[in-house]
């Protein structure tokens, strides 16, 4: 697991079992973000995504944190091992996080918490979904990084929005102890700019681990299921099937979730 130094912003290795308290960040992807190999090169401050990472190091060390994580940037997306790991461990680093915070780039500043959040890109994302129920606490920031409140003062549109239960987003019950098609329910409607990634992104939400195949198209949500059929005597997962309408760009659930 590679972490960033709050105190210069560079990528330091953790080796071990041992990871030190961190904090994690939580966002919709846009143009120009930060990779793993423009953070070695030097050049990642002149990139547009650079300003939330230096943004988010600077509320992590306010917050007494060292090190923060971003999936941009702390990912060698070029090595296709990494990136399996990573994607089978992503939920559980988000849950070992000491707090997320969740950047809302297209929260304007003047406008109200309670009627603008629900309107955020961040809800239809596929990925933010395991980033909204896997870390213990949370904290909302808007375009400006002015800090909109915590998850647990936002609850009622937090739930309203995403349909999650307050006592799941609360951690007052345990995500196995939800019925297999309510976890996929939370998906439907969520998108990713990969097909794929619509199933690979549920995995911790399922505590499923399985090797991603990037091309495979539909297939992956029927491993997904399979899956989830040998974890699992939920019958419920035969209430979802998959819908093969793949888009090239930023597809709707096609190959995922849906409910009929």
């Amino acid at each position: 697991m590679r972490l960033i130094a709050t105190s210069n912003l560079t990528v330091v290795e953790q080796v071990g079992y041992r990871v030190p308290p961190y904090g994690i960040l939580s966002h919709t992807w846009e143009d120009a973000e930060v990779t793993y190999q423009d953070m070695l090169s030097g050049q990642a401050s002149r990139k547009k995504g650079y300003s939330k990472i230096e943004m988010a190091c600077k509320q992590a060390a306010r917050d007494g944190l060292e090190f923060v994580w971003v999936d941009t940037c702390c990912i060698d997306k070029t090595s296709s091992a990494e990136l399996s790991e990573a994607i089978n461990s992503m939920f559980q680093w988000y849950k070992d996080s000491a707090i997320c915070y969740v950047y809302l780039s297209d929260l304007d500043p003047s406008n109200d918490t309670s009627t603008s959040l629900r309107h955020c890109r961040w809800f239809t994302r596929g990925w933010t979904l395991q980033e909204l129920v896997a870390p213990r606490k949370i904290q909302f920031f808007d375009r400006d990084w002015g800090l909109r409140g915590a998850e647990k003062d936002l609850l009622p549109q937090l739930s309203q929005t995403t349909g999650i239960s307050p006592a799941v987003l609360a951690h007052q019950v345990s995500l196995g102890s939800i019925p297999v098609a309510v976890r996929m329910s939370w998906a439907s409607g969520r998108q990713t700019t990969k097909l794929e990634d619509l199933s690979y992104c549920l995995l911790g939400i399922f505590n499923i681990n399985m090797p991603p195949i990037y091309g495979e198209g539909a297939r992956a949500f029927r491993r997904l299921q399979e899956e989830i059929i040998k974890d699992s005597h939920d019958l419920s997962i035969f209430a979802w099937t998959a819908e093969m309408r793949p888009r090239s760009v930023h597809p709707a659930p096609s190959g995922a979730p849906i409910r009929h």
